[in-house]
């Protein structure tokens, strides 16, 4: 296990490296929020507050009279007491739409409310420690959201995108080029993904120890950091031995070694080429939907409920510390078999 340790502690660093970066255009006094929450949160959430902090003090910077002559580096504690709930609500309006350095910005409901979580947050830990005399944050309201749909693929869309995979009739003949030598590998990574409904970052993070062929099982490294088994059938460990064979024949680059998969430059697989890779493939199968690796992964909990109908289940199998993560995703199903269940029971003979 010490080469995927060391693989998820490289990302670690990474992490941590471009978090020092974003506190370096924060005021000071940020820097004692991310010390206190550094035990409880995962390195790539910390960056997350950072962004949206960024964001916040720079919407400050931009439309408070006081503050637009001082650096946002030199903003004082006592900024946080000086702003009030109204000011806020318009930091919310304005993530609507706004302009930075020329590029333009969008946020819909589900941003709103993830950037307002994070200054609740931040204002959270400087109140709970006394530190500051109000929380303004916390009178605005998070935004309801609206339901979106689940988008998932049909079993017959998944047989027909793993044929295409497997002969890529459709691919252009520059891709075509490229399938010849990554067919195996690509249809190996996408059985997994459809077979497992691991994450896409749990895939590129596997290495070739960690898959456990006698059992039908992987070790994945879940979001928060903790490992877990996964358990696949036979479609997948038949696709994932054709690959092994063929990964056997490669040399890959330092540092690389224990890499299950192995890009054309033989280099670890990064999260952005297997969305590259789904994309290519899932645009020649299905226009209508846009299919993403976490697509997959719905894909997967939705073929799981169906055949159990164990919401509990599907959330341990997917990886959901909450089974109401897993609820919530899987709703329009569960009612779907209480008007199924409404449906079977007859009082009288017709």
């Amino acid at each position: 296990m010490a080469e995927n340790k060391n693989y998820h502690d490289e990302l670690n660093k990474k992490n941590i490296l471009k978090l020092r970066e974003l506190l370096a255009g924060l005021p000071p006094f940020c820097k004692q929020f991310f010390r206190g929450i550094e035990d409880v949160t995962a390195s790539r959430t910390r960056i997350a507050y950072a962004y949206d902090l960024k964001v916040f003090f720079e919407f400050i910077h931009e439309t408070n009279g006081v503050y637009r002559k001082k650096d946002i580096v030199d903003f004082p504690l006592s900024i946080l007491d000086e702003i009030g709930r109204e000011d806020i609500e318009e930091y919310m309006e304005y993530l609507s739409y706004y302009v930075k350095d020329g590029v333009e910005y969008t946020n819909d409901e589900r941003g709103k409310k993830r950037k307002l979580a994070s200054l609740r947050s931040f204002y959270n830990y400087y109140f709970r420690n006394e530190l500051i005399e109000n929380n303004p944050a916390v009178l605005v309201p998070l935004p309801k959201l609206h339901e979106k749909e689940i988008v998932r693929m049909e079993p017959d869309e998944v047989a027909v995108l793993l044929d295409e995979v497997e002969e890529g009739n459709k691919l252009t003949k520059n891709e075509q080029r490229y399938h010849d030598k990554t067919r195996v590998r690509d249809l190996a990574l996408l059985t997994l993904l459809l077979g497992t409904g691991i994450r896409v970052s749990e895939c590129v993070g596997l290495d070739i120890q960690d898959v456990d062929f006698d059992n039908q099982r992987l070790k994945v490294r879940r979001k928060g950091g903790y490992e877990d088994i996964v358990y696949f059938g036979e479609e997948v460990s038949a696709a994932l031995q054709d690959y092994l064979e063929e990964r056997e024949r490669i040399i890959p680059l330092s540092g690389h070694e224990n890499a299950f998969f192995l890009s054309m430059q033989n280099r670890r697989l990064t999260v952005r080429s297997v969305e590259n890779l789904v994309k290519k493939y899932a645009s020649k199968v299905t226009s209508m939907k846009k299919i993403t690796p976490h697509k997959l992964r719905s894909t997967y909990g939705t073929n799981l409920y169906r055949e159990t109908g164990d919401i509990y289940l599907v959330a341990d199998v997917l990886g959901h510390k909450d089974v109401n993560t897993t609820r919530k995703h899987y709703a329009a199903m569960q009612d779907e078999n209480k008007r199924k269940a409404a449906k079977a029971v007859k009082l009288r003979e017709p």
